[in-house]
């Protein structure tokens, strides 16, 4: 196989940054809805951990996300040696729709698989605050 590797932390990355776009275009809900494994584990603050993505997509139905929008900026990609398993860490920032002031900052790890058909979907999601407005 002669194929030349492409540059691995850029399609993390790229993939990470196109996921932040469509919350940004679409809204947080869908974005994860699209991101996400089938056997994906969403953790979020005082909270169990979050286990499939039928239970995920419970989770985030629950509560509306129209009134801000989620995005988020790789700091650091990273693809295994096998090119099946990967890793995304950055800040994220939500913002008011209302009156487009910054309502929360922080910071994000995910973890993502390469799937059959050579897309990269989200196996574990998690983020806290903490870096201020």
């Amino acid at each position: 196989n002669n194929k030349k590797k492409v540059d691995d932390s850029k399609v993390l990355s790229d993939t990470d940054r196109f996921y932040s776009d469509l919350s940004a275009e679409k809204g947080m809900n869908a974005s994860f809805l699209a991101m996400f494994d089938s056997s994906a584990v969403l953790l979020r603050a005082n909270q169990m951990p979050i286990e499939g993505y039928a239970a995920i997509r419970e989770s985030l139905m629950k509560e509306s996300d129209s009134t801000f929008t989620l995005t988020w900026e790789p700091k650091f990609a990273k693809m295994a040696a096998s090119g099946e398993l990967g890793y995304t860490y950055g800040t994220y920032q939500i913002t008011a729709k209302a009156t487009d002031s910054i309502i929360e900052v922080g910071k994000y790890a995910t973890i993502w698989q390469k799937q059959g058909d050579g897309k990269w979907k989200a196996i574990l999601d998690t983020g806290n605050p903490g870096l201020g407005k």
